[in-house]
């Protein structure tokens, strides 16, 4: 088979998911409201359960739950006929996911959930099968065809529900006010945790590692500072440690340029006034922002009297993970 034919499976494939999903918007009533409803009301969990293909989609469904300000889980119904019924309480609301709505392991422990009176939302892809009958809510996620070409592995019908899910997840975060810095609480050992809870405080550099010289300074005495603090800056600071400026790696090239006498020349005359500053409480991701905005590479960290308190570079951002 030629490299084409197979581009050419592929884009039907896909072709037929993307309807799949296309075909969801217009099933969104009111009764995908009231499944937001009950599960914004929850008190307890979002339980997630289904078998085969569906229950690895319900796997994906309950993580994204519960990542997003929703917390969840996904049980397996077939253990939960040997035990595992005991994870769900009165007080959680559940997610029930199978395209034919008649899955033999999901029926078996019906009755024990409506003996708990735990609300039912019910995904399934035939509105008349027994549990979307069951349910307090049934979400229609049939799909004209599935994109095997034989009609019968789960493909269009398994994005679907994904795609539900996701819908279900992120209407649940917008109405639950869930931030960025939210988002990332559950995420902290990644590179999004580094970007959004890392401050600018926890990777300045502090103390003697701050390079600085005295408003009354020389250019060579600002240029020694600079080797001896590698941070490719200095702050030229009053007696108070307040900024008066800021001299950088790009401002010696310009110096250069210009001829000047280090050993002559006072650091105000060709520092540069009024500089960007960061707080110590900023996330790093927005120091990042203002150097990616104003085109520099290092910043100057100062308190609320705009003293002198640390410094950073864009080397500090690499080595944080921030970048």
């Amino acid at each position: 088979m030629k490299n084409q034919n197979f581009t050419d499976l592929g884009k039907a494939v896909l072709k037929t998911e993307a309807e799949a999903i296309n075909d969801l918007i217009d099933r969104l009533d009111e009764k995908f409201n009231r499944a937001c409803e009950m599960m914004l009301a929850c008190e307890g969990r979002i339980v997630v359960i289904g078998m085969g293909k569906s229950g690895h989609i319900g796997g994906k469904i309950a993580a994204t739950l519960a990542s997003t300000g929703s917390p969840s889980f996904f049980v397996h119904p077939g253990e939960a006929s040997h035990g595992d019924m005991g994870m769900i309480t009165s007080k959680d609301v559940v997610i029930a996911l199978s395209n034919s709505g008649e899955t033999a392991e999901i029926l078996t422990i019906l009755p024990l959930i409506k003996r708990l009176a735990v609300p039912l939302v019910s995904l399934t892809g035939k509105p008349s099968s027994e549990l979307a009958r069951s349910a307090d809510v049934n979400l229609d996620i049939s799909v004209r065809n599935e994109a095997c070409p034989h009609d019968l592995a789960p493909t269009s019908s398994t994005t679907a529900t994904l795609a539900m899910g996701d819908a279900l997840a992120i209407a649940l975060l917008q109405a639950r006010g869930f931030t960025a810095e939210d988002f990332a609480r559950s995420h902290p050992g990644g590179s999004l945790g580094r970007k959004l809870l890392l401050h600018v405080e926890q990777i300045m550099h502090t103390g003697d590692t701050i390079p600085y010289v005295s408003v009354n300074a020389l250019l060579g005495a600002a240029l020694l500072e600079m080797t001896r603090k590698s941070l490719g800056m200095t702050a030229i600071v009053d007696e108070g440690m307040k900024i008066i400026g800021i001299f950088t790696d790009g401002d010696l090239r310009r110096t250069l340029d210009m001829g000047l006498d280090i050993h002559n020349t006072p650091i105000t005359d060709i520092m540069t006034s009024h500089c960007k500053v960061a707080t110590k409480g900023m996330l790093a991701a927005e120091a990042l922002q203002l150097m990616d905005k104003h085109k520099i590479n290092a910043l100057l960290v100062a308190d609320e009297n705009h003293q002198l308190i640390g410094a950073l570079n864009m080397h500090d951002m690499l080595r944080a993970g921030v970048v």
